[in-house]
């Protein structure tokens, strides 16, 4: 069994799928948001802010898929993808409303954050739903294949097509024609590095955590 229903009405507690979605749209939203903040060490851009959060998103859909299945993990993808566009589209009307003039360092502000690129945007849209549903496809295919051995085959093993996917897809889109081609690499390599690091000392230490409790608790098997 790879799948667990949920039935909150018999319990006060949030059900661990509700929290984990939650979750992972906050994380994605915040990954998104700071992306727009490039990080600059000795004259080289080597990614946006929003890859040190990013992993997470990934760790928690890997929680998704082995627990819940990738079909709704994909379902939980989707719903995220839904949140951004609302949340794109309603920063970008807010930024284009008339303020008070006494507020215009607090609107200038704002619109330096939230008046979205629309290449950017674009691009983050399509990296995070390619990188994810690869992601969780990825990591089902390889729970098959090794017959619910090695946890970390797969965690680690699916993030890395996963991120390739999504970086290549974001940094390409997003910054073709406005960096030296030479950054383009450095960005699209350094962030692959970068997120495979955390994904392996950080989230998938999270990821057996989180799994292991969630399959105690529903008596799953692998």
């Amino acid at each position: 069994m790879n799948k667990v229903s949920e039935n909150p009405s018999k319990n006060r507690t949030l059900p661990p799928l509700v929290v984990i979605v939650g979750l992972l749209i906050t994380c994605y939203l915040t990954a998104n948001v700071m992306s727009v903040k490039l990080i600059n060490i000795g004259g080289i851009t080597l990614f946006d802010a929003g890859t040190i959060i990013f992993p997470i998103t990934y760790m928690l859909g890997d929680v998704l898929t082995e627990i819940w299945g990738f079909q709704t993990a994909k379902r939980v993808i989707l719903l995220t993808f839904l949140c951004e566009v609302v949340f794109t589209l309603f920063a970008w009307l807010g930024v284009l409303f008339p303020y008070p003039v006494a507020t215009t360092a607090t609107a200038e502000a704002y619109r330096a954050v939230f008046n979205f690129v629309p290449r950017i945007t674009i691009a983050s849209l399509l990296a995070f739903l390619c990188g994810e549903l690869i992601n969780a496809w990825t990591m089902a295919r390889i729970k098959e294949k090794t017959q619910g051995r090695h946890l970390w085959v797969r965690t680690i093993g699916s993030s890395v097509f996963g991120f390739i996917a999504d970086t290549t897809i974001f940094v390409c889109i997003a910054f073709v024609g406005t960096v030296p081609m030479a950054d383009i690499f450095t960005m699209i390599g350094i962030q692959i590095v970068v997120k495979l690091l955390i994904e392996a000392v950080g989230s998938t230490p999270l990821a057996y955590a989180l799994i292991g409790r969630l399959k105690k608790k529903y008596e799953l098997e692998n």
